[in-house]
């Protein structure tokens, strides 16, 4: 018997510097899985034809397909091809925050339909709209390169939007159950001390990043009072993002994985440290960045406070989480380069962006903010 056809693609994923491990990425959609998704499609009434699939190369962590189902464009997200235990829940988190943000003024693909029948692809899957827009992660739009004017716009509106997102409903809708009792605040630094306790067991030692502990200290001593619970992207920078591609505005957010009810203000200050212009610890829009002209981050911030944004008066700690935060995920790629599972150039890379990134927040902490 011969192995079933696949469409696929061999590349890397969008994704900033930070998160590339040096290794390829596989993605594809095998025979049988088209003609399971073409029942599906029928049986649910969506339609009677899939066809035009075409893999994309857009996320680091899941498949990313676009097709279309009579005629009609649409993108279908999956857990990658070997699901982590987590990839169900991951899909149906992302799911819930679609579904939830239905009808708002925030950004987003709107969700065509949900799937969580096993039966069909062995995993939970949605369609959504296809949105016409660029990322510039990894592409801009002639409009943008021509007029500096759009780089400049464009910046405010993602500022605008992250503020739209904060203060979108959630309770009594499907994002309500990710509300966690407690505090959502207290959790942060030690479920990152642990995400860094973990990486042991690939040959990395923990109290080689002594700084981080210092950091640590001063968040937990620093912390603020819990604020309203609002939505989450969780991981807003420039590369998870579309943008219109003839008016300066932002198209959608996407890559919604990491979403949660909590702090939207931790989505603040990630944007800011996350921002294209110096320092720029991730690259994280870097095509849009090296053309120059964009918003400055007080800009955002200002434009982030007059969509209606929430209060930020303790900024300081918001940014110096965020730093707190990317530190520690990009040094899991350090320990995996140590444990032999990505090359040496992303490793030491990362490590060093590491190392920058917890400089940074020390800095802020000190009242000496290189961010604003």
């Amino acid at each position: 018997m011969s192995p079933p056809r696949t469409f696929s693609v061999r590349g890397r994923p969008r994704r900033s510097r930070w998160q590339d491990d040096g290794m390829p990425v596989d993605v594809m959609l095998t025979e049988t899985d088209h003609d399971a998704l073409q029942r599906w499609a029928q049986r649910t009434g969506i339609g009677t034809s899939v066809t035009d699939v075409e893999p994309l190369t857009g996320g680091s962590q899941n498949i990313v397909v676009r097709l279309r189902i009579d005629g009609q464009p649409m993108v279908l997200r999956r857990p990658p091809e070997h699901p982590r235990p987590t990839s169900d829940n991951t899909m149906r988190r992302e799911i819930a925050v679609l579904s939830n943000l239905a009808g708002s003024d925030v950004p987003h693909p709107e969700l065509i339909a949900g799937c969580e029948d096993l039966d069909v692809l062995g995993v939970v899957f949605y369609l959504m709209e296809a949105v016409d827009g660029f990322n510039p992660g990894t592409d801009v739009d002639d409009a943008y390169v021509r007029d500096a004017g759009m780089r400049h716009r464009v910046g405010l509106s993602y500022a605008a939007s992250l503020a739209r997102l904060g203060r979108a409903a959630w309770q009594d809708r499907p994002l309500a159950a990710l509300k966690r009792p407690g505090s959502f605040l207290a959790r942060q630094v030690p479920q990152f001390m642990r995400l860094l306790e973990s990486y042991r067991h690939q040959r990395y030692e923990p109290e080689s990043f002594p700084s981080v502990h210092q950091l640590a200290g001063w968040l937990e001593a620093n912390r603020p009072p819990d604020a309203e619970p609002g939505i989450m992207h969780g991981d807003a920078h420039l590369n998870n993002v579309l943008l219109r591609r003839e008016v300066p505005e932002l198209a959608a957010f996407i890559d919604w994985e990491m979403c949660t009810v909590g702090d939207p203000l931790l989505d603040l200050g990630w944007i800011l440290i996350c921002w294209p212009q110096g320092p720029n610890p991730i690259d994280a829009g870097a095509e849009l960045g090296a053309l120059g002209g964009l918003a400055t981050r007080a800009e955002l911030l200002e434009a982030y406070r007059d969509a209606g944004g929430r209060p930020t008066d303790r900024l300081d700690w918001y940014l110096a989480m965020a730093c707190f935060k990317l530190a520690i995920v990009i040094e899991g790629t350090w320990s995996r380069y140590l444990a032999g599972q990505a090359s040496s150039e992303a490793g030491e890379r990362l490590h060093a962006s590491a190392v920058n990134l917890i400089e940074l927040g020390t800095r802020v902490t000190r009242d000496d903010n290189p961010f604003l």
